[in-house]
């Protein structure tokens, strides 16, 4: 066993990101008047169902996604960076990256697996030094028109476990050694699919699994503290 063939595979939305990433995103477009009254609240209602478990992770996707429809991919790619910079970066949890960082130190192949879209987190993999980005990946036509909908499934629940085993027999990774962070019972999946699973300030639901499994739970917070302890990586 090599250092090279053990993986960290983080979440991004309230694991490395100490909030919502869709919320933000919103809040963002709305201050600039690209979202309407009836989007929002289809989403706001939604969101209300999902936090119950009583809407999937991929039907929560598919409504967030219609914004995008009609609209050129272009516009957005060229904002990603500025977005990220003033928006994302300042909100990223300390001890997430910490962790991050003791991969890094340790060789370790480190993987962004979410299911938000390519040009939101590719400034995030380019600035904190992932190795491999899996994610949801946005259709256009053959003239670069968003048509709201995805090239492959949303990267959520079993996909995102589907795309971690893809990655692993390609490079070599060796899931039984390797290491996961989410927040969601959706992650579940993945977080059982790895050595060295992680819940980083988790909903309810996952809450309990992981105490009942004896999962390390991570604050944002480094100061604060998070039962139970973090075995060293």
């Amino acid at each position: 066993m090599t250092p090279s063939t053990i993986a960290a595979f983080f979440d991004f939305d309230n694991t490395l990101l100490a909030g919502d990433g869709a919320k933000i995103g919103i809040r963002y477009m709305w201050e600039r008047g690209e979202v309407s009254w009836r989007y929002l609240l289809r989403v706001v209602s939604a969101n209300t169902l999902f936090k119950r478990n009583w809407l999937s992770a991929e039907r929560m996707g598919r409504i967030l996604l219609t914004f995008y429809k009609g609209q050129p991919l272009s516009k957005f790619e060229s904002e990603a960076d500025e977005y990220y910079r003033t928006y994302i970066k300042p909100r990223l949890a300390p001890t997430p990256l910490a962790r991050l960082e003791a991969h890094r130190r340790a060789g370790h192949v480190l993987v962004l697996l979410t299911g938000s879209v390519r040009y939101l987190m590719t400034p995030v993999v380019r600035d904190l030094g992932f190795h491999h980005l899996i994610c949801t990946d946005l259709e256009t036509d053959a003239g670069g028109i968003l048509t709201g909908r995805t090239v492959r499934e949303i990267c959520v629940g079993d996909v995102k476990v589907r795309r971690a085993r893809e990655l692993a027999e390609t490079v070599g990774i060796d899931l039984t050694h390797s290491y996961a962070y989410g927040d969601h019972v959706s992650d579940l999946p993945l977080l059982e699919s790895v050595g060295h699973p992680f819940v980083v300030e988790p909903q309810l639901a996952l809450r309990r699994h992981a105490e009942t499994r004896g999962w390390p739970i991570l604050s944002f917070d480094l100061s604060a503290k998070s039962p139970p302890s973090s075995p060293m990586i």
